[in-house]
């Protein structure tokens, strides 16, 4: 009889979320085919495959280090909070006045 291969993961360093989906695996498909599947299904995470990127983040991250370079803005110790207006975004500082 061969041997079992030993999974490419280590249970004990994942989070409880991953233990849940590694469970649901076994009792569904059963524990060889779920570790195999788990297994994948991690190495894809590793490789970056997570998801997709928030495009306003990253717009707003470019316009407001543009702004930084430019030295019109300085971000406080306490930031900025950024809301939605009518076709605008509005930037206010938060913390003491």
């Amino acid at each position: 009889m061969p041997q079992a291969a030993s999974p490419a993961f280590d249970e004990n360093e994942l989070a409880k979320g991953q233990l849940r989906k590694l469970n649901a695996l076994r009792k569904s498909v059963g524990d060889d085919i779920g570790n195999r599947a788990f297994a994948q299904w991690v190495k894809a995470l590793k490789k970056g495959d997570s998801g997709s990127v928030d495009k306003t983040a990253e717009l707003i991250e470019e316009r407001i280090a543009d702004l930084i370079k430019k030295k019109k803005i300085s971000i406080p110790r306490g930031g900025y909070l950024l809301t939605r207006g009518r076709g605008r975004v509005i930037l206010t500082r938060t913390g003491k006045k």
